[in-house]
């Protein structure tokens, strides 16, 4: 069975399902149906894709997200930052809305979903883990005040060119607030109001579906007073047809490194919403296998007219606060808009843009993270730095660079620190209350030390980009203290590598040529292994390598000089008695 489902993933999700996931499920696939009918139709568009292709890819993309991915709350289908993407790459060689241009968008697509694919069976999902959080907290809360600034202009009714900044959708809302639309506003308002009262006092009702059915009839009241309330339209009612990708050999020359490029930026999106989410279900996901869904979702909707997509911040969101429990509630909103917009369309092209706007306003208020912010502000600086600078990026400038600022932040301080790892000297004391002696940080509590025998941890592993900060360490002792003899206490060494040991080498020599040693102990078994594999244990001796501290100082004693010890006052060691 466990073999089974790390092909099949959705093998294990579906063995959780009860009455009761499956109900939370519903309503929210239902409500998130309603929510993406719109927005499926407006990031089309911006792609350069006729309206209806995005109806095609929220219908078929989330449903092999979902089956093959690892998040329980991710909804993947059309974004703006894909939308966007994909415009700029293909209309550099076909016509926007063009059958050409289409062929060539779901070309891209299919070659984005194989990039994605291969890097997700080669376990790239890994490198995930050396993003900081802080940028996808930073990105997150930069993309719900982007989704927030873009959603007023429908509730206020000041029109704002498409494709304006953050910085100047404000100047527009500003310049144009006395002409906003009462009406508008009054529709707006009563779903965002009507949504959040049902959550304080029934949280376990579906308060966006109910909110979104405020603001109909609020709007439906309304269209006696006035006719500027503008609904979502009249929309296509047929399922997704087949296509076919081009693959002529000069379309895949000439989109491989576009495609290159979507599939990055996808993956970035989809692991940043699906970590950010997790981190409020408590679910840990695995980005390898979202690389997989992701992949097979944009590979399989390129034969069912899908242009690329990826994780939508609003739609997983939307998911999320609504109470969905499990993926299939993904599955279920896909399967819904089929049948709303086979049967229910015209019902459908009543709901007001203003309602579906105070929805959003909710969903990009519960998208940031406020306690974690508070704390990466009070507690680190570094992180503070990549929240910050991932944070101003995704509101100044595009999407894909903030994210791969933040990304190149994160490296940076992880390299930095790893290159400089703690080196702490160790000493025997009694922590307070206790009257068991232990080493400990002399940096915690001033303790004396040994004249001839320094003890220090080191807790990084010892590599390339760290072994030089070591050596001067090591040098700082020898240099300015005179002390010779250096046990290293290597409980906190998960690796080391060639350059690790030539240096370790280096000082061991240095220290014999002045009558001293290097010692280790408490080497892990694995690190072990490998020091004897490139011969490093012969060249050190086997002798100075000491599996408990208390066997190492009672050996080491007996190798510092007498006549120092006779003359030292510090008592370090019981064997000084």
């Amino acid at each position: 069975m466990i073999q089974l489902a790390k092909i099949f993933p959705f093998i294990l999700w579906f063995r959780l399902t009860t009455i009761e996931t499956i109900k939370a499920d519903f309503f929210a696939g239902l409500t998130g149906a309603i929510i993406v009918l719109p927005q499926s139709v407006a990031f089309a568009t911006i792609a350069g894709m006729p309206p209806e292709y995005g109806l095609y890819t929220a219908m078929v993309v989330p449903i092999i997200a979902a089956l093959f991915g690892s998040s329980f709350h991710l909804v993947s289908g059309p974004t703006t930052a894909i939308s966007i993407v994909v415009f700029a790459a293909v209309s550099k060689y076909a016509a926007p809305g063009s059958e050409e241009f289409v062929a060539l968008a779901l070309t891209l697509t299919f070659l984005a979903g194989v990039y994605q694919l291969v890097f997700g069976l080669a376990k790239f999902g890994l490198l995930v883990n050396f993003v900081s959080h802080n940028v996808v907290i930073g990105f997150t809360a930069g993309a719900a005040l982007l989704i927030a600034s873009s959603q007023i202009p429908y509730i206020l009714g000041i029109h704002i060119p498409r494709g304006e900044g953050f910085i100047n959708t404000w100047i527009d809302l500003y310049s144009g607030v006395g002409e906003f639309n009462i009406y508008l506003l009054i529709v707006g308002l009563g779903t965002l109001v009507s949504a959040i009262i049902i959550k304080l006092i029934r949280p376990k009702f579906p308060y966006l579906l109910i909110g979104m059915f405020v603001g109909g009839f609020l709007a439906f009241y309304l269209s006696s007073f006035t006719d500027s309330i503008e609904t979502v339209g009249v929309m296509p009612a047929y399922f997704p047809p087949l296509s076919s990708p081009n693959f002529s050999l000069n379309s895949l020359k000439s989109l491989a490194p576009e495609a290159f490029a979507i599939a990055l930026l996808g993956l970035i999106e989809a692991s940043s919403i699906g970590r950010s989410i997790a981190t409020k279900s408590n679910q840990r996901i695995n980005p390898s296998q979202e690389f997989i869904g992701q992949g097979t979702s944009n590979i399989v909707g390129s034969f069912f007219s899908g242009y690329a997509s990826s994780g939508s911040f609003t739609r997983t969101g939307v998911n999320f606060e609504s109470g969905a429990r499990t993926p299939l509630s993904a599955i279920l909103a896909a399967l819904f808009l089929m049948v709303i917009v086979l049967l229910v369309g015209p019902l459908i092209s009543y709901l007001p843009y203003a309602a579906m706007a105070g929805i959003i306003l909710i969903v990009a208020y519960n998208l940031i993270d406020f306690q974690s912010i508070k704390k990466t502000f009070t507690y680190s600086k570094s992180e503070s730095v990549i929240f910050t600078a991932t944070f101003l990026s995704t509101l100044l400038f595009e999407l894909e660079f903030a994210i791969y600022l933040g990304v190149l932040l994160s490296l940076m301080f992880f390299i930095a620190k790893t290159s400089a790892p703690e080196v702490h000297t160790l000493a025997f004391g009694s922590p307070p209350g206790e009257d068991i002696r232990k080493l400990q940080s002399i940096r915690k509590t001033p303790l004396v030390q040994c004249p001839q025998l320094k003890i220090i941890r080191i807790d990084m592993s010892i590599y390339f980009g760290s072994i030089n900060h070591i050596q001067k360490q090591i040098s700082q002792i020898v240099d300015n203290q005179r002390i010779y003899h250096i046990l290293i206490v290597a409980s906190g060494v998960n690796f080391i590598d060639l350059a690790g040991i030539e240096g370790l080498l280096i000082e061991h020599r240095r220290l014999k040529a002045l009558n001293g040693n290097l010692y280790l102990v408490d080497v892990k078994s694995s690190t072990y292994e490998f020091m004897e594999k490139v011969n490093f244990v012969n060249e050190i001796g086997r002798e100075n390598f000491f599996e408990s501290k208390e066997e190492a100082i009672h050996i080491v004693f007996d190798r510092l000089d007498r006549s120092k010890c006779e003359k030292c006052q510090a008592l370090v060691f019981k064997e000084c008695q």
